[in-house]
């Protein structure tokens, strides 16, 4: 995976910047301070990929101060997740952004071409579990994923699921959202030979306790290769299988 330093070093390399330019980026400051929030300037130096904002809680004038800091100091695609409907409206007076009323995601610029070494599948159990599924699949699109969606394939019909056994057999990564007793993860990560993210979403009847019956499902899958995400938690799911679709081999 390039990370920004990655880029700066090649572009010395190939004589696209000097090494003054390359200086000024490896020296810039390592955050903004804007009073209401320090945007993290280096945080793609450090991890591969640039700070995403957490849209909830945040007042749209904040967004749009957080994102325009980031933009300003090199950060080509900004992700805002959690973000409502009625915010993006308001947000998308002042910038330019896309937003996706499913997942709740808003981005500035365009989707990127893949550069995984694979492809992601993100499965559900059911219909309900789209939402959070749609953001663990936005999420690793913007991160420079090919993703594969197998919506609806539950364990209480899992002839569904069987008939995509070669794409799932296939996969770089897989993400199992799913709610109720969030058992999806676990008849999956027995079926493929790559690792598996589980997602256990707050789906369900009384006694799911908002996704808590899901979670300790998956937490205790008896299948090997299965890690699990906070409840609902679709961006987490998303960067972490990101992450693993662009692990190159080290040497």
């Amino acid at each position: 995976m390039e990370t920004q330093t990655r880029q700066i070093l090649e572009g010395v390399r190939n004589g696209s910047i000097s090494v003054d330019e390359a200086l000024m980026k490896m020296k810039s400051e390592p955050f903004e301070e804007l009073g209401y929030a320090k945007p993290d300037l280096h945080r793609a130096v450090r991890q591969g990929y640039p700070e995403v904002i957490y849209g909830e809680g945040k007042t749209p004038e904040q967004i749009v101060g957080i994102t325009r800091s980031l933009t300003k100091n090199g950060c080509e695609r900004v992700i805002i997740t959690r973000l409502s409907k009625q915010a993006a409206g308001e947000v998308a007076e002042s910038l330019s952004i896309s937003y996706d009323e499913v997942s709740r995601i808003a981005y500035t610029g365009n989707i990127p071409e893949p550069d995984g070494i694979g492809q992601i599948v993100i499965a559900t159990g059911g219909t309900s579990d789209i939402p959070a599924a749609e953001e663990a699949a936005i999420t690793a699109e913007l991160l420079g994923n090919r993703v594969l969606r197998l919506y609806d394939v539950g364990v209480s019909g899992i002839h569904r699921l069987l008939a995509h056994r070669e794409l799932i057999m296939s996969a770089s990564v897989i993400i199992a959202a799913a709610g109720m007793e969030g058992a999806l993860a676990s008849v999956i990560g027995g079926l493929a030979d790559c690792p598996v993210i589980a997602l256990p979403t707050s789906v369900g009847y009384g006694a799911s306790f908002g996704g808590l019956a899901a979670l300790l499902s998956m937490l205790n899958s008896c299948a090997n290769g299965v890690c699990t995400v906070n409840i609902d938690n679709g961006f987490g799911a998303g960067y972490l299988a990101a992450m693993i679709n662009h692990m190159e081999v080290r040497k």
